[in-house]
């Protein structure tokens, strides 16, 4: 499911659910969210480096286990899911690279905000598709996103579930570095090593100076969110929105109003 692979004090995470296009099920929520805890804790990891297998980083949250959650009571969630997941990221200390080498949607996206740095391949192309599916900004891109992409950038990648190709997400500021398909992690891992070569308690320190004056807001935008999406899931424009992906089609809101 992730596949764990250390290079010196670097250490690559690569989610592993080809057949999913990575998406996140609970149990890959619970995994991600235990090695980043583990990275945390040892002593020998500087730097950590997520990326995906195959032509995807990752299209999100499984919605076909959503949509089984949604409609079993008696589902079961993960220790952590994506609550836990979102928390291990905002209070990461070491830094945290993304090499997004291929698609990425909803939280494919969305933790591109929460990572120190990203490098995308120019096939890659993302997409917040939160308005297709009738629900609301996560992982505090509602605040990440403006911050990093500007206002307008931002209101336009969160709110019309439009693809960005690498190429705009470079423009915008959300990646830190284009790259060629081919030479993605080898850019990626090469500024990986120059960081983790630096003393681990002064890569700690520098990066709780950086998010230290931010961590609140972006605690904050995530209690909106978690209310915004709380009260949109299982409305029936969502419903709708499952079903049309269940069925491969588009979903028609158009009679359901607000």
């Amino acid at each position: 499911m992730i596949d764990v692979e250390n290079m010196g004090r670097v250490q690559l995470l690569r989610l592993n659910r080809p057949e999913a296009k990575n998406a996140f099920n609970e149990a890959q929520y619970d995994s991600l969210t235990e090695l980043l805890i583990e990275a945390e804790n040892d002593s020998t990891v500087a730097v950590v480096v997520i990326t995906g297998q195959g032509d995807s980083f990752s299209s999100g949250t499984d919605v076909v286990e959503l949509a089984q959650r949604m409609a079993d009571p008696s589902f079961t969630p993960g220790k952590h899911g994506f609550p836990g997941l979102a928390d291990t990221l905002v209070n990461f200390s070491k830094p945290l690279i993304c090499a997004v080498n291929g698609i990425g949607l909803g939280i494919g996206v969305t933790i591109l905000g929460l990572s120190d740095l990203v490098f995308m391949a120019k096939s890659a192309r993302v997409k917040c598709p939160f308005t297709d599916l009738a629900l609301a900004p996560e992982a505090a891109s509602s605040f990440t996103f403006p911050a990093i992409m500007g206002l307008q950038n931002a209101t336009w990648t969160l709110l019309s579930s439009e693809w960005l190709t690498a190429e705009e997400c470079y423009s915008m500021g959300l990646a830190f570095k284009l790259c060629s398909d081919d030479e993605l992690m080898d850019v990626a891992m090469k500024h990986a090593q120059v960081l983790a070569a630096k003393p681990i308690s002064s890569l700690i320190a520098s990066k709780k100076l950086i998010m230290d004056p931010i961590r609140k807001k972006i605690q904050e935008a995530r209690e909106h969110e978690d209310g915004a999406f709380a009260k949109l899931l299982g409305k029936p424009a969502n419903l709708e929105a499952l079903q049309a992906f269940a069925e491969k089609r588009d979903p028609d809101f158009s009679s359901l109003g607000e």
